[in-house]
C-alpha cells in the first residue's frame, strides 16, 4: 500500500484567492489540508549514486592494481610483518581509541556504540588512493585492506563483544556479513585484474594508473558531496560527536604511523600503515547502524559515520599536501647539493688541468 505524508496547512486567504492552491500531485484535497505522496527523492538518489559509485570504485581499484607487482604482493603475504603491524593498528589501536574517547566525552550509550562500531570496521579503499599519491607501498596497502576486510568477519564481533559490554548487549548489533563479503569481492576482483594487466602489459598499466588516480580523486570528492546531499537533514547531533569525529581519525593516523615506526618499518611503509589505520570503511559502519537501531535511536547518531568520513578525508588531504611540500623541498635541496658538487668538481678538474699541462680526462669532456 502506498504511504502518504500530510502536507502543511495552506493559508485560508490564499485559498480564497487561488482555488488551485493544492499541488498538482495531491491525491486528496479537503479544506486547507492536502495529502501528498511520499517523497522518494533521497531513496532514488541513493540507489542511483550507489550504483555509479560502485562502478567508479571498481575502476579505481582496477587501476590501483595496475601499480601492484605480483612478486612484491606475495612477498608481503609470505612475510607478513607489515600486515601484522597493520592488523594491530586496525583491530587493536582503533577499537581501544574509540572506547577511550567514548569514556572521556561521556556520550550516551547509543552514541558510544556507534563510535565503537566505527573503530572496529576494517580499512576503507580510499586509503589505497591516498597511499598512491603519497608514494606509499601500494603492495602493502592493498594487501592490508584485503586482509583487514577478510579478518573483519571474526575480529569485528570479538572487538564489539569486548568493548560494548558496559553500554549494550553485543547481540543487539547486527553485523552485515553479506556487505563485508561484497566489499571483499569488490576489492579483490578489480585488483586481481589490475595485477594481471601490470604483469602482461606494463606500459599500458602505467597509463591506466594515471587515469585511475585522477578518477580516484574525483570519486573521493563525489562521495563527500553526495553524503552532504543525502544526509543534510541529520546534521543536528551532539557537539561531542562532532569533536570525537574530528579527533578519532587524527588519532588513527598518528598512532598508526608511530607504531609502524616503532616496529622498524621504512618511511613509505609508515605512511601506508598510517593511512590504512585512520581511513575506515564508513559505508560499512552506516550499514551496521541502520540494521541495528530504531529510527528514534538513529536520530541521535546516524550522521556520525559521515562526520568521521569528512574529517578522515580532510586529514588525509592535509597529509598529502604536507608530503608534497616536503618532497618538493627535498628535491630542490638535493638539486642544489648536486649543483654545488658539480661546481667543486669543475674547479678541481680545472686546477688539475693546469698542473698537468692542460690535460683533461675524457670523462669530464
Amino acid at each position: 500500500m502506498q504511504t502518504y505524508l500530510l502536507s502543511q496547512q495552506f493559508n485560508a486567504g490564499s485559498l480564497a484567492e487561488n482555488s488551485t492552491a493544492c499541488p498538482a500531485n495531491a491525491t486528496i484535497c479537503n479544506g486547507t489540508s492536502c495529502v501528498l505522496p511520499e517523497d522518494n527523492f533521497n531513496e532514488n538518489l541513493s540507489v542511483i549514486l550507489s550504483t555509479v559509485l560502485t562502478i567508479m570504485l571498481a575502476l579505481v581499484m582496477f587501476s590501483m592494481g595496475c601499480n601492484v607487482e605480483l612478486k612484491k604482493f606475495l612477498a608481503h603475504v609470505k612475510r607478513p610483518w607489515g600486515i601484522f603491524v597493520g592488523f594491530l593498528c586496525q583491530f587493536g589501536i582503533m577499537p581501544l581509541t574509540a572506547f577511550l574517547l567514548s569514556l572521556a566525552f561521556n556520550v550516551l550509550p547509543i552514541q558510544a556504540v556507534v563510535v565503537l562500531i566505527m573503530g572496529c570496521c576494517p580499512g576503507g579503499t580510499a586509503s589505497n588512493i591516498i597511499a598512491y599519491w603519497v608514494d606509499g607501498d601500494m603492495d602493502l596497502s592493498i594487501s592490508m585492506t584485503t586482509c583487514s576486510t577478510l579478518l573483519a568477519m571474526g575480529m569485528m564481533p570479538l572487538c564489539l563483544f569486548i568493548y560494548t559490554k558496559m553500554w549494550t548487549d553485543s547481540d543487539a548489533i547486527v553485523l552485515p556479513y553479506d556487505s563485508i563479503g561484497i566489499s571483499l569481492v569488490a576489492l579483490v576482483i578489480p585488483v586481481s585484474f589490475g595485477i594481471y594487466v601490470k604483469h602482461r602489459w606494463p606500459s599500458k598499466a602505467k597509463t591506466i594508473l594515471k587515469i585511475g588516480s585522477i578518477l580516484g580523486a574525483i570519486l573521493i570528492v563525489i562521495i563527500a558531496v553526495v553524503g552532504g546531499i543525502l544526509y543534510k537533514g541529520s546534521w543536528i547531533i551532539s557537539p561531542k560527536l562532532w569533536i570525537i569525529g574530528t579527533i578519532f581519525p587524527a588519532a588513527g593516523y598518528s598512532l598508526g604511523f608511530f607504531l609502524a615506526r616503532v616496529a622498524g618499518l621504512s618511511w613509505h611503509r609508515c605512511r601506508t600503515v598510517s593511512l590504512e589505520t585512520g581511513m575506515q570503511n564508513t559505508q560499512l559502519c552506516s550499514t551496521i547502524v541502520q540494521l541495528s537501531f530504531t529510527p528514534e535511536q538513529l536520530e541521535l547518531m546516524f550522521t556520525f559515520p559521515l562526520i568521521y568520513s569528512i574529517f578522515q578525508l580532510l586529514f588525509a588531504l592535509l597529509i598529502l599536501g604536507a608530503y608534497r611540500v616536503y618532497r618538493r623541498h627535498r628535491v630542490k635541496t638535493k638539486t642544489d647539493v648536486e649543483k654545488t658538487g658539480e661546481k667543486e668538481n669543475s674547479k678541481s678538474t680545472s686546477s688539475h688541468a693546469k698542473t698537468n699541462g692542460g690535460f683533461v680526462p675524457n670523462e669530464t669532456k
